[in-house]
């Protein structure tokens, strides 16, 4: 049973990572696993908790 995850930038509508959801699984549908074996779990993570090059993503990415 694929179990993936997928961290992103908080903010994202629900209708994309709907969207986001049913593409992953169609990746492992091609590949033969069943789509009720898939399980898609989305972390929505600030940008005042991420970090990229010593900096928060929300002082270089705003």
């Amino acid at each position: 049973m694929p179990i993936v995850h997928v961290y992103m930038w908080a903010g994202r509508s629900e209708e994309v990572k709907e969207k986001l959801i049913e593409d992953l699984t169609k990746v492992f549908v091609n590949l033969g696993i069943p789509a009720e074996a898939v399980t898609v779990v989305i972390h929505d993570i600030p940008k005042t908790n991420w970090g990229i090059a010593g900096k928060q993503a929300s002082k270089i990415r705003p």
